[in-house]
């Protein structure tokens, strides 16, 4: 009983802080002497700490506000892509305290890779490394309940079957795995373009196709993983799969198909009036409204978040995409570009670190659903603190 209630207390006060303890004992309707008693306990902890003190409307009486301590506990969240690497330190609150966004080495092997995982991590959190409580990793595959990993073509190190293992091993903290896409998609719901909303999806288009699905504010993922994986649907020409239209070595190979050579597949974009590339373009279109029309019927979200890095061309064409969408559907999902741009990933890893802290701090799983706290991460926090 004794561990629920400082879970409940501490839990309410990442919820709404600062916080006085009688608007804790409030809000979790726990009485004053029990709060109070529980609140000394975790200032001994070093949890909380006492802040300012506030006057009442009522009677004048003074009211100490209470916060989070975060001078000592920090989180790594790592989106772990096939081109780039990006990293969120952040404190107890979510706020960032630093971020690295570096190429990824995909000549190493999984056991390289792992370490340079962990190496990654330890620069980007630096002295406060020793405070570091928690990792999340999202990967570009398909992780299952039992951690295996797989669909991961463009990354295939991490389906090594001792890659996560050596990970946690060379991190030597707790670690969290999950699809990068449902990471990013963690990050948009808490912080970002999804925030508020119990029924979301997130696509990632890059090097690969990533989608995310969350339904009743929960992200899906099923026993093998392979919820989302809409890449991997044969509905091309001879049963080409839905990733090898959309995605940027798709765009750029079928560009040489038509004698169209592009320095990376954002060139696409930008030309207009070129046949070849007019034909590239009604092609990736036609892919991408399919892959739309296939995630909205899969969970009808109410939003569906656009990110990667050939999202970034596509931003001004989300009304067009809008409309077609809702022509081939009649209703459709409001289309949205993501908000936390390339570090959605890393974020949503963070709330993923913080949960494991979370948690190991006491605070309940019905809980973890409402932490972090929005506000804290932000856009232009990660900006603030970037290298």
């Amino acid at each position: 009983m004794r561990e629920n209630t400082r879970g409940t207390v501490l839990a309410a006060l990442l919820r709404s802080r600062p916080a006085s303890r009688k608007q804790l004992a409030e809000a979790t309707g726990i009485s004053a002497a029990t709060v109070s008693r529980t609140v000394d306990n975790l200032i001994a902890e070093g949890l909380v700490h006492e802040g300012p003190a506030i006057v009442e409307e009522r009677r004048g009486r003074r009211q100490v506000l209470l916060d989070i301590a975060t001078d000592d506990r920090v989180v790594v969240g790592l989106d772990l892509g096939a081109s780039r690497t990006r990293c969120v330190v952040a404190d107890m609150t979510a706020s960032p305290l630093a971020t690295m966004d570096v190429a990824t080495p995909t000549d190493l092997t999984a056991p390289e890779l792992a370490h340079w995982v962990a190496d990654l991590a330890r620069t980007a959190t630096a002295h406060r490394w020793p405070h570091v409580r928690a990792v999340a990793i999202g990967l570009p595959g398909a992780v299952g309940h039992d951690r295996t990993i797989s669909n991961a073509p463009n990354l295939p190190q991490v389906e090594h079957p001792g890659f996560v293992t050596a990970c946690e091993e060379a991190l030597g903290r707790p670690l969290a795995i999950d699809n990068d896409a449902n990471a990013a998609l963690l990050g948009e719901q808490r912080f970002g373009a999804a925030a508020g909303l119990a029924s979301a999806a997130m696509v990632t288009l890059g090097a690969g196709l990533g989608v995310g699905l969350a339904v009743n504010g929960r992200i899906l993922q099923g026993r093998r993983g392979l919820v989302g994986e809409f890449g991997q649907l044969p509905t091309g020409p001879h049963g080409a799969r839905l990733e090898t239209m959309v995605t940027g070595p798709a765009i750029v190979e079928r560009a040489a198909e038509f004698g169209l050579e592009l320095d990376g597949p954002a060139a696409l974009f930008s030309l207009h009036g070129n046949a070849a590339a007019d034909r590239v373009r009604a092609r990736f279109d036609q892919a991408l409204l399919m892959a739309l029309a296939s995630v909205s019927v899969a969970c009808d979200p109410d939003v569906i978040v656009i990110g990667g890095g050939i999202a970034k061309s596509l931003r001004d064409a989300l009304p067009t995409y809008q409309r077609r969408l809702r022509e081939t559907l009649h209703v459709a999902p409001h289309l949205a570009y993501t908000v936390l741009g390339d570090f959605a990933g890393a974020s949503g890893a963070v709330v993923a670190a913080l949960h494991l802290a979370y948690a190991d701090l006491g605070v309940e799983p019905a809980s973890l659903a409402h932490l972090p706290a929005a506000g804290t991460l932000t856009a232009s926090s990660l900006a603030a603190v970037s290298h």
